[in-house]
């Protein structure tokens, strides 16, 4: 690995890191935002929900950020690891788990309920992949509209009010557009560093020959 394929890929490693930070902090606060303001709402249910939305809203953002000037296998690796943060973050809250009870004793619990958990994270995923597609940023017009579907889905039955007077009264979409455009911002940094360094390293060949 020569020094520009390095560089290459502690940024690309340092994005990743960034937008995953951030989607998990746009997860805890439209999840507190949630809670204090649709009462009965399962906490398991919003988070799990929220964390699949924001996480494939976050990789789209990321994916058309470096569309101009990162690799495609680059561009890939980072958006498939965005959108597997959900069974990430649940791998890591089963570790906490098996500390907290004992390896042992929570391994087999958890072991029947692992597969069926990662079944509901993929048909979630699933659905706002379907919802939010590949190749398009998700601004505020679609997010609202998506995001309706969203809070349909977190919300408990019988509720007086619709999904879209909810999510409007609740301010939720503002947020999470806030943060997909500094990751968006992000991504478009890395894309341009990308093509710097590929215009020098393709400069140094030539001068070597």
């Amino acid at each position: 690995m020569n020094t520009s394929e390095a560089h290459e890929l502690l940024e690309t490693h340092e994005l990743l890191t960034f937008a995953a930070t951030g989607a998990v902090n746009a997860t805890q606060d439209l999840v507190r935002r949630v809670r204090a303001g649709v009462e009965g709402a399962d906490a398991e249910l919003v988070a799990e929900e929220t964390l699949v939305l924001v996480a494939v809203a976050t990789s789209r953002a990321v994916e058309v950020g470096l569309r101009s000037g990162a690799p495609a296998e680059a561009r890939e690796q980072l958006c498939e690891a965005l959108l597997a943060l959900p069974f990430t973050y649940r791998d890591y809250l089963t570790g906490r788990a098996m500390l907290a009870q004992g390896e042992r004793e929570a391994a087999g619990a958890m072991a029947e309920d692992a597969q069926s958990t990662r079944e509901g994270l993929e048909r979630k995923r699933q659905f706002y992949t379907s919802h939010l597609p590949a190749g398009r940023f998700p601004g505020e017009h679609a997010l609202s509209d998506k995001m309706a579907l969203w809070m349909g889905r977190i919300s408990p039955p019988k509720l007086p009010e619709m999904p879209q007077e909810r999510l409007e009264k609740l301010e939720l979409v503002d947020p999470l557009v806030a943060h997909l455009k500094v990751v968006l911002a992000a991504a478009r940094r890395r894309a341009t560093t990308g093509e710097t360094a590929d215009g020098e390293q393709q400069t140094a060949e030539r001068a070597a020959r």
